[in-house]
């Protein structure tokens, strides 16, 4: 690829965070699609964005918010569904401000004193374990998931910790000093209010900001997280072991774990060739503040309303949000997340229904026939690739609107009401714990396949790479894309792109290599996966530096999902001219679906983290690499929508 690029992302893409109701759809197809939209549309004050899905999100979020009120109410009675009854109880106590505000700091005092009473490098080191199992942060973590080359078997992963901000770039951005600033700010009064002495807190939040920053240097990045594979680095028990010098690891896995594994999966081995200089009696205090910092922030928002508001600064400064969302809007979350399958499979059956999900299954499967036509017909593949690639596509395991079965964590989480002496902090630190003993007991089990990565009521969608198989809920299945309202060119551009986008997934730069069963695996013949490199540098080249408002895109961060954009709406647009339907709704609905606005405070946090790209530069760029959408709009050289045939990205 050369880099002649016209304007890769339409004229104005350096600031399509600005509407023009000039635009036309040869110069700028999102702005020209959207901009009437977007110059009507607020943000609410308790939001950092809204567009096309948080519409919908909100909407969704409404009309269970007012479900859960008359439940609560007994305005109506609560559903025979398992654990539903949990979850409203859940929503009363986090409703009850009366109680939250009168108890104030209290039901974290146990806690409080539990970490502030670690007077010792040796008291670290004896508690960790019980910490770890208590839900506590720790300066490395462990979780039990699958075996990326054997995913029928669970297995132990090890990484490091989550830092304060939102990525390790964000320490080196011009706002990294008041993001901070505002930071330490907040704690120092989160703690004293909390009973913590003014010098103690001081103490605490300096060795907390030093310590972070020792981290920032060492754990992976949004970008390197990106690359999926690179998680997999299986090490011996022995050799991990060996890693930590001053930090007893056998004792901590022993009591973590109740074993000592004979292999684990190391997903940051630069963090562990430097965990001793991290873990060791010289950093003792900086790591009892860092955790205390971390278990502070954390608690504040179950607590009362002064808690609440004072926790929220650092985060008004991440994201712009001028203001903190209602308490009944949270109590919601707080039983939504929780209870968060229970809370799904509701929605879908209230809200879903199994004729639609009959009908969007039927429509996911004619998509998958045509993508198979695709692979069948690609012309830089050769036949053993596409045979494999068929395979992988035919084993794909459908999950559509809500899972029929309940996974068993839920019937095991409890809500203690007040009336039993239960507090919302308590009930959510019990559900933490019982989630963590949970999951762990997951590591001499076989892997469940039949998991949902997502509830019914988000409105969103995934492909797991280890399970080969995709997500589709209920709440992502209506307008604008997917509505019995709409015409099938509309549809085809909105859920039609976004069915094919993580079917695409399966064939991205991660999900390529792993194979039908979800195992990492090479089934490329080497010709075929170097040709296919070669197109993935050239769609992280279309991408990078990119402006957004305030930001430049990182085309390295960001290339799994713009490769499955490029297949996604690919196979779509296929599809559509099938069954003869004009282009024009397609690509119309295609950039309705990514109409967003967002405040630059949150423009920043969200492209330092996300490995998507901005919704308007998806909506642009990947339109600009189809051939048909230059004959659809009849862009010629000079318009801002042109771009070269040899600067067009074709991948799948």
């Amino acid at each position: 690829m050369n880099n002649k690029f016209a304007v890769r992302g339409g004229s104005g893409s350096g600031d399509t965070t600005v509407v023009d109701k000039t635009a036309r759809p040869q110069d700028n197809l999102y702005l020209a699609v959207n901009s009437d939209y977007l110059d009507q549309l607020e943000i609410p004050a308790d939001r950092s964005r809204m567009g096309s899905f948080d519409q919908i999100a909100e909407n969704v979020e409404k009309t269970l918010m007012a479900d859960f009120a008359a439940f609560a109410s007994g305005e109506k009675e609560v559903p025979a569904l398992p654990n539903l009854a949990k979850a409203v109880e859940l929503y009363k106590l986090a409703k009850d401000f009366d109680k939250r505000n009168a108890d104030g700091a209290e039901p974290i005092q146990a806690d409080l004193k539990k970490l502030e009473g670690l007077n010792s490098w040796n008291d670290l080191q004896g508690a960790a374990s019980a910490l770890a199992k208590e839900g506590f942060d720790l300066p490395f973590s462990f979780s039990v998931d699958a075996d990326m080359k054997n995913t029928k078997v669970n297995t132990v992963y090890f990484g490091g910790p989550h830092i304060f901000l939102p990525d390790t770039t964000t320490y080196e951005s011009p706002d990294a000093e008041k993001l901070l600033g505002v930071l330490k700010e907040q704690t120092l009064k989160l703690f004293q209010m909390a009973g913590v002495s003014e010098e103690k807190a001081a103490e605490y939040v300096d060795g907390a900001l030093a310590y972070d920053q020792r981290l920032a240097k060492v754990v992976k990045s949004s970008e390197e997280w990106a690359d999926y594979p690179a998680m997999y680095n299986p090490i011996s028990l022995a050799d991990f072991k060996s890693k930590f010098t001053s930090f007893d690891m056998g004792q901590f896995l022993a009591g973590f774990l109740g074993e000592e594994p004979e292999v684990l999966i190391n997903t940051e081995p630069r963090y562990l060739d430097q965990a001793e200089g991290l873990l060791n009696e010289a950093s003792f205090s900086e790591i009892k503040g860092w955790m205390l910092v971390k278990f502070i922030n954390d608690v504040a928002s179950s607590l009362s309303q002064e808690f609440r508001e004072a926790a929220f600064p650092f985060s008004q400064a991440l994201t712009g949000q001028p203001q903190l969302a209602s308490g009944i809007k949270q109590a919601y979350r707080i039983a939504n997340s929780t209870f968060s399958e229970v809370v799904g499979v509701y929605y879908g059956q209230t809200y879903f229904g199994a004729a639609a999900k009959e009908d969007v299954l039927g429509m996911i499967k004619r998509m998958l026939k045509v993508y198979e036509d695709r692979l069948a017909k690609n012309d830089w593949l050769s036949q053993a690739t596409k045979d494999k690639a068929i395979t992988k596509l035919q084993a794909l395991i459908l999950k559509v609107g809500y899972p029929d079965k309940i996974e068993d964590i839920y019937n095991r989480l409890q809500v203690t009401p007040a009336e039993e002496g239960g507090s919302l902090y308590s009930n959510l630190q019990a559900a933490s714990q019982e989630s963590i003993k949970y999951s762990l007991e997951k590591l001499h089990q076989p892997v469940d396949r039949t998991v949902w990565l997502m509830p019914g009521n988000l409105v969103n969608a995934c492909y797991d790479p280890q399970r080969n198989d995709i997500t589709f809920p209920a709440a992502i299945l209506q307008a604008p894309f997917y509505s019995a309202d709409q015409s099938r060119a509309a549809n085809y551009g909105g859920i039609g792109a976004v069915i094919a986008h993580e079917v695409s997934h399966a064939f991205d730069n991660n999900g390529a290599q792993f194979d039908e069963f979800g195992n990492m695996k090479n089934w490329w013949t080497e010709a075929d996966y170097k040709e296919f490199a070669d197109r993935t540098k050239a769609e992280i080249a279309l991408f990078d530096g990119l402006k957004f408002g305030p930001t430049t895109l990182n085309g390295k961060q960001i290339v799994s999902e713009n490769i499955a954009d490029q297949g996604g709406l690919t196979a779509a647009m296929t599809a559509c001219k099938k069954e003869g339907q004009g282009l024009e709704d397609f690509y119309a609905n295609w950039a309705r679906v990514w109409a967003q606005k967002s405040l630059e405070a949150a423009i920043k946090m969200i492209v330092s983290v996300d490995v998507h790209a901005p919704g308007p530069l998806r909506a642009n760029v990947q339109a600009q690499c189809q051939d048909e959408f230059y004959e659809t709009f009849d862009v010629k050289p000079g318009d801002g929508m042109y771009l070269a045939p040899e600067d067009r990205v074709k991948i799948w």
